[in-house]
């Protein structure tokens, strides 16, 4: 009976919305820290605005539909998406408000004296006037199309998040001086910062829209500017396709990405003196109000800005250099299969080199004993080296299957491009489920072995691309394990035939079996916790958001289990409650790199089980999604798991900040006055220096020939 659930209170729930806001506002913090190196600075306080910008595009259009529909409930936390939208919306506004007061009081002068400058064009030299003048007229003026307004021309469809100018002029026609209105769009084409000719060090910039509003009378000419202002116009972004109804899932994603450039307008940006009269015709035009109206001041749209952060200047400025060393125990390995199958091999990114992982792929391609190759694409970011070393198999003979997700969030269009090289190039790829996005990371190699027929795998928390690999923090396991291969088949035949999910020996997969199985490890260390066995959990996710599992783990905090989480991004549980959750910590690492792993380790009365996946603690992962959990089986990578990343990262006073009961977070600092411990820092230290010390076991482990299973009865997708 002590198991059975309780209904716990809305009180006990964060916000989903405002907890995101949260996370975002750690990501501000770094930019507001004067201790992290002035470029670094500038690089989080463009995330910042990035982040915004998809939560008013997804979350914020969500919560505005919400409203607009006739269904009115309350979230689990007890708000209706009306009192969600006013929190937000104060919280925004307090947010951008600190966030360009930063921009405005410290990383310019900061980048003033460093030698990055910003100028007005009628402050500059004669000699950079003239250049700025040969410059608009020969490269920006051709591509600027004045758009006027009025009956003859209707106020013009913008595009998300594209700048523009709001333009008022005066013009005489008779005897009468009349007023209009006119957008002018700042073409998206150049650059947002025009960088002026210099033969030092010197990095001066003048802001392509201030360039354009100096020459507006050039545009309009026999007219009187009155005035002119900056603004941008955020649209809903979200992706809606019936697959039922979609012949060609390809074609439709590509119509639906059309649709998204002119989706309905959730969000408009302005700059401050704009009057009152403009900014109503605005919010009318655009069928917004004042609630949805953001007064900037300073550059609008700073993920442009980016430039200055990946231009070339002082390493001072930035973080100091790292390259990812190739892991330690494939440092001295010719044969990468060999090594594979005297023992499983972990990777942890980006302090292990992605290299190995696309050497494991250009292999196979090449190795003539390789019959097949299949794989999960959720976003490439364009590396060519993995897609060629798919086509480069099918070239040598092999069959070669990729599983390409296509709705894969603001990386549509990408993907489709690269499944269409794919498919030219004798690829056979498949868009997976209906109704299902594709998330699980996963190659499986089929090599025929002298003993027999042998799957290797490669198994993943992040994607398939080298770009994101030296930015994210994610685990990768290649190994060849007969249980494993089974169940890596019984997935892509999943994914790319027609059959009932056939259940699985070691994998977790949503959405069938994994959030049932995440809470029964749960629910079994609460017993043990009950029986007086050791009982803990550490989990480390981007986002927990499922009410069961976090009724769960409020059941085990009751029962005494020690529950240590570190959730990088939204956390809708609420510590520290009494009575509730008193035996929950949870922290938020927010640095150099963006946490994206998943580690589960549960004690199990002192026989710890570890899982690694794809998977967040959310409705979406366990049920809207194709996601793969899988067990790390070896006792050493095991350890190492939890000895030298969890443990760690759980030390972390530097960059980790906890969650109090009220929702907000505060640093985890030093309790005896120590020095601050980063945990970035020490894993790149431990991979540079060779200090890590697991290490391969002397003893190899015992490699098995491949063996054919019978396949389980079909079982049915469940929920827990």
């Amino acid at each position: 009976m002590a198991d059975a659930p309780r209904q716990f209170e809305p009180a006990h729930f964060i916000n989903r919305e405002l907890s995101w806001l949260e996370f975002n506002q750690r990501v501000l913090d770094e930019a507001l820290n004067p201790a992290t190196p002035l470029l670094e600075r500038v690089k989080f306080f463009c995330i910042t605005s990035s982040n915004l910008d998809e939560f008013f595009e997804v979350r914020v259009a969500g919560l505005k539909q919400q409203i607009e529909s006739e269904v009115v409930k309350r979230s689990v936390d007890g708000l209706t998406a009306t009192e969600t939208f006013r929190a937000v919306t104060r919280r925004v506004r307090e947010m951008v408000s600190q966030q360009y007061r930063c921009w405005r009081e410290e990383l310019v002068p900061n980048l003033d004296r460093n030698g990055i400058r910003f100028h007005e064009i009628g402050a500059l030299s004669a000699v950079d006037q003239e250049w700025i003048d040969t410059y608009y007229r020969t490269e920006v003026r051709p591509v600027i199309t004045p758009l006027a307004i009025d009956p003859a021309h209707p106020f013009p469809q913008l595009l998300n998040k594209s700048l523009n100018m709001i333009v008022q002029l005066e013009m005489r026609q008779g005897k009468h001086l009349l007023r209009h209105l006119a957008v002018v769009q700042v073409p998206r084409v150049f650059p947002r910062l025009v960088k002026l000719p210099r033969d030092d060090s010197r990095q001066d910039y003048v802001f392509l829209g201030r360039l354009i509003a100096h020459y507006l009378a050039d545009l309009f000419p026999g007219t009187r500017i009155l005035g002119s202002w900056m603004f941008r116009v955020t649209r809903n972004s979200e992706l809606y396709i019936d697959e039922e109804e979609a012949a060609n899932l390809l074609k439709a994603v590509e119509q639906e990405l059309h649709n998204r450039r002119r989706g309905e307008a959730v969000r408009l940006e302005i700059e401050p003196g704009c009057p009152a009269e403009i900014r109503q015709a605005l919010l009318g035009t655009l069928h917004l109000s004042e609630e949805d109206l953001y007064e900037v001041d300073g550059p609008l749209n700073p993920t442009r800005l980016m430039m200055l952060y990946e231009g070339d200047h002082s390493p001072e400025l930035r973080d100091p250099p790292f390259v990812a060393p190739v892991a330690e125990v494939l440092r001295d390995q010719t044969d990468l299969f060999a090594a594979i199958r005297e023992r499983d091999i972990l990777l942890h990114h980006p302090y292990d080199n992605f290299g190995s992982v696309i050497e494991f792929l250009q292999r196979a391609a090449e190795d003539p004993n390789v019959l097949a190759i299949k794989q999960t694409l959720y976003r490439t970011g364009g590396d060519t080296r993995i897609v060629g070393a798919l086509m480069k198999a099918v070239e040598n003979g092999k069959q070669v299957t990729v599983v390409v997700e296509l709705r894969a969030r603001f990386d549509e269009r990408n993907n489709i491009e690269w499944a269409r090289r794919l498919e030219e190039n004798g690829v056979h790829v498949v868009y997976g489920l209906v109704g299902y996005k594709i998330h699980c990371k996963t190659t499986l190699v089929v090599r025929r072995d002298p003993d027999g027929i042998r799957r290797y795998l490669h198994l993943g928390t992040g994607n398939y691309s080298a770009s994101t690999a030296r930015l994210y923090t994610d685990l990768g396991l290649l190994t060849c394990r007969p249980d494993l291969g089974e169940d890596a088949t019984n997935l892509f035949n999943l994914l790319t035939g027609i059959c009932q999910f056939q259940g699985t020996r070691k994998f977790m997969v949503a959405p069938f079996q994994l959030h049932r199985r995440m809470l029964e490890l749960i629910a079994r260390e609460a017993a043990n916790a009950r029986q007086g066995l050791p009982a803990r959990i550490i989990a480390k996710m981007n986002s927990l958001v499922d009410p069961e599992i976090i009724e769960a783990l409020y059941r085990a905090s009751q029962a005494g289990v020690n529950i240590d989480l570190v959730i990088r991004g939204i956390c809708c549980l609420r510590a520290g409650v009494p009575g509730v959750s008193d035996n929950i910590s949870v922290r938020s690492i927010v640095g150099r790199f963006l946490e994206h792993s998943r580690i589960f380790y549960f004690e199990n009365g002192c026989r710890p089980e570890v899982y690694v996946g794809s998977a967040d603690w959310m409705p979406r992962n366990f049920f809207r999604r194709i996601e793969l959990v899988f067990p790390i089986e070896d006792g050493v990578l095991r350890e190492r798991l939890k000895r030298e990343v969890l443990d760690v990262q759980l030390a972390d006073t530097a960059k980790a900040r906890l969650l109090q009961t009220d929702g907000t977070y505060r640093p985890a600092l030093p309790a005896d006055g120590s020095p601050p411990r980063c945990s970035q820092s020490e894993f790149i230290a431990s991979a540079t220096d060779g200090t890590r010390t697991w290490r391969r076991s002397r003893k190899p482990r015992r490699t098995h020939p491949e063996v054919r299973l019978l396949p389980s009865p079909f079982k049915k997708p469940e929920r827990g």
